[in-house]
């Protein structure tokens, strides 16, 4: 019963942690560049925190439904789908920086707590 419930709860909270963390990670590459999906996919991968393809596409359509992000297509030596930042996005993202850094030193000082017992 208790193995069943933590596993449940871990994998409710690490979904919903990882679609923020994901979605500001995806904001925050965009910001150096245009990309399509596969590159984004790959910085990720290199940054060890990647998706799924299916998630990261799903983060890519739910980002362009807030006006956070458009794609448009080019023709490369095939037709790729690109995406860049708007204005918007550029202007969430600050703004989620800032959350973030909030969150950094509210870690630190658990942290630093927790070393002290």
């Amino acid at each position: 019963m208790f193995r069943t419930s933590r596993e449940k709860a871990l994998k409710k909270l690490r979904k919903e942690m990882r679609a923020g963390i994901y979605s500001y990670l995806v904001l925050s590459l965009l910001r150096g560049g245009e990309m399509h999906g596969y590159a984004i996919r790959k910085k990720l991968g290199e940054l060890e925190v990647a998706p799924s393809e299916g998630a990261l596409y799903d983060i890519l359509k739910s980002l362009q439904k807030l006006g956070l992000v458009e794609s448009f297509w080019v023709e490369e030596r095939r037709p790729r789908k690109l995406y860049r930042l708007t204005e918007l996005g550029r202007e969430v993202l600050e703004e989620l920086e800032a959350e973030i850094g909030k969150i950094l030193v509210a870690l630190e000082k658990i942290e630093g707590i927790k070393g002290k017992r």
